[in-house]
């Protein structure tokens, strides 16, 4: 009971979310980068559109199978020892980017880096929920979530630089040396997470696997992270190109779009995190998308727009994508029982790369260039398309949440 009414972080605790929201800063930098440096990639690769929207996708796709291929044995180990095998193959992967020269090549090293980056994401969820009880997860969630805010104040916009300066090679390996830093920190600061392992059962990988995935309330909450990936990355692999081709924005300008878009997340994913602890999540989670919905339908009509009016909309508007994240994930963590948080995780983090590589794969089919710098065509169709995931996601959410709340026994924490 007394975790029920504990409402402050120990020493030890916030050292781990530090820690993994570094690391969710370099696995979310590694996936985004792509993005910012695509035109840069196009042009020296000579690759077409459709061949960049499969050097997005093939990261999402290999997660995806990963996820899959593990997760009946997410709840066999030390979590800590996972999350370092896992996190190692990633740097290796990153490396390979980095010394690619060809489109196979980028394209093979990024399926390699998915492979690990998969299981490596859904491992941090998996800890969070394992560390953490639920009426702090909204504030762990706002804090981790802060890695894809550092990913665009520091993170992208360095990227940029040295991609602009040097090469993208330079970008990859840059990520490389800093995750090298957090492997070492996860190495020392952690400690064994074991205390799943005393819920095991006798079912072998393959039957905990089928287990988790034809629990029905379980499904629903699967349902719902596939959508809310798909709503949130979208419009992403292609914006970049948008914003240079259609929007008029230069490309040494591009970093302080991505500076700035990355400072409005830093000051509101903390915000939302404790009002996800406070207040009823669902409530806002919705208030989060319809907004998200009206910024998007304009954002996707914008033509050739100054600078100064493009840093403020793209801060409100990256803002309250981000602010649905943080009360959808803190009650996707409610979802799973103990001794199946891995293998739910390790299934929602799949489910979140296949939806990434569809969206992607869409989005590549929907929008059209017909130059190098010719404007990006249809891209107000992809912003029709992302409303109406949008919704869906208010919908399947808005499931979990009555599920969650039906349960017989209490959940933890103020409010869900």
């Amino acid at each position: 009971m007394n975790q029920q009414v504990k409402t402050e972080f120990t020493s030890y605790q916030k050292m781990v979310m530090l820690v993994l929201a570094l690391l969710q800063f370099v696995i979310v930098l590694d996936f985004m980068i792509i993005a910012p440096i695509g035109d840069l990639l196009i042009k020296t690769l000579d690759i077409s559109t459709k061949q960049f929207g499969f050097v997005v996708s093939s990261y999402a796709f290999s997660a995806a199978i990963s996820g899959i291929a593990i997760a009946g044995f997410a709840d066999k180990f030390d979590r800590k020892k996972m999350l370092l095998v896992f996190f190692s193959g990633f740097i290796v992967g990153t490396l390979l980017c980095s010394l690619a020269t060809s489109y196979m090549e980028i394209l093979s090293a990024r399926i390699i880096t998915g492979i690990f980056a998969g299981v490596t994401g859904s491992t941090i969820l998996t800890i969070i929920a394992d560390i953490f009880p639920a009426n702090m997860r909204g504030r762990v969630m706002g804090v981790v979530q802060m890695g894809f805010g550092f990913s665009q104040v520091i993170g992208i916009p360095l990227g940029l630089f040295i991609a602009t300066r040097f090469d993208w090679h330079s970008t990859f390996i840059s990520i490389v040396v800093v995750t090298v830093f957090i492997w070492f920190a996860i190495a020392f600061v952690f400690k064994p997470i074991t205390e799943h392992l005393q819920y095991q059962s006798d079912k072998n990988a393959f039957a905990h696997l089928w287990h988790t995935l034809k629990n029905k309330d379980y499904q629903i909450g699967f349902m719902a992270t596939t959508f809310l990936t798909i709503g949130g990355f979208i419009l992403m692999p292609f914006s970049t190109i948008f914003l240079v081709n259609n929007v008029h924005i230069a490309n040494e300008h591009l970093p302080i779009i991505f500076l700035t878009t990355g400072l409005s997340s830093l000051v509101v994913m903390p915000v939302v995190g404790k009002l996800s602890d406070k207040y009823d999540r669902f409530r806002i989670f919705m208030f989060a998308g319809i907004v998200a919905s009206f910024m998007t339908i304009i954002y996707t009509h914008l033509t050739v727009t100054p600078l100064w009016i493009m840093v403020i909309f793209n801060m409100v508007f990256f803002a309250t994508i981000m602010s649905r994240m943080s009360p959808a994930m803190a009650l996707n963590s409610m979802v799973p029982k103990p001794e199946d948080r891995g293998a739910y995780m390790s299934i929602s983090s799949s489910l979140q790369q296949t939806a990434g590589g569809l969206g992607s794969i869409v989005a590549g089919l929907i929008v059209y260039q017909a130059s190098e710098t010719s404007p990006l065509e249809h891209f107000d169709i992809l912003g029709y398309v992302t409303v109406a995931v949008f919704i869906m996601c208010i919908y399947l959410v808005r499931q979990v949440d009555l599920s969650l709340k039906a349960r017989p026994t209490p959940i933890l924490g103020r409010a869900h």
